[in-house]
């Protein structure tokens, strides 16, 4: 399973390669405003840091305006993916961009028709938000079982990247599950290294050798 980043600071990004589990990065119109940055500069230093897809996601509300800026989006780098809402103007725009050439992740999945029709249409990438359906008391993590037990029915190639992980449990579940991508926040990559056996068994094998130096 490939781990993405999901945010837009650029400090975290290096971080986060430097540790050498980071494939790729996912941002939206609130990762990108929290920066406080200029928009094309700031997606151009991502892309050039990062190797792996860089998904860049449309604000316009018509298909031509979608369309334009997703055009746009994809000349600032060959690792852009163009993020496009689940909707009858996002199918048509997915459609249009996958015609094109431009690879594209259709974002704000939750539920399981909204999947295969973005499949249908072309989409490169699903995301389905698996933290805000927990949130209404659904369970995001069947929804990502579902979806890719369809996608196996019918041997369809788009990837899921399981989107608004909250937890590690989360993270681990996308993994059983086969999920191509977990998208995650920096605070989230720590945590999925932290277990109480392994802290514990650092410090005895410290203490342990501290006699053995004297």
């Amino acid at each position: 399973m490939k781990i993405f980043l999901d945010t837009a600071n650029i400090a975290e990004i290096k971080k986060g390669l430097e540790y050498g589990v980071i494939d790729g990065v996912t941002t939206n119109p609130s990762l990108i405003a929290r920066e406080k940055r200029e928009f094309i500069p700031l997606i151009k230093e991502i892309t050039a840091i990062i190797p792996g897809p860089v998904s860049v996601e449309v604000t316009a509300s018509t298909v031509k305006d979608m369309i334009a800026q997703a055009e746009e989006y994809a000349a600032i780098a060959a690792n852009v993916i163009i993020k496009v809402p689940i909707n009858l103007e996002g199918l048509q725009v997915v459609k249009t961009l996958t015609g094109r050439g431009i690879k594209t992740n259709v974002t704000l999945i939750f539920s399981v028709s909204q999947a295969l029709l973005a499949a249908k249409a072309g989409a490169s990438y699903i995301s389905p938000f698996v933290g805000r359906v927990d949130d209404i008391s659904g369970d995001g993590m069947q929804l990502v079982e579902d979806i890719a037990m369809v996608y196996d029915n019918y041997g369809l190639a788009t990837e899921i990247i399981v989107a608004s992980v909250r937890h590690p449990f989360h993270f681990v579940q996308a993994a059983k599950i086969g999920a191509a991508v977990a998208t995650i926040p920096f605070a989230t990559l720590s945590q999925l290294l932290s277990h109480p056996l392994t802290a514990n068994g650092m410090e005895r094998f410290l203490k342990d050798w501290e006699k053995v130096k004297t």
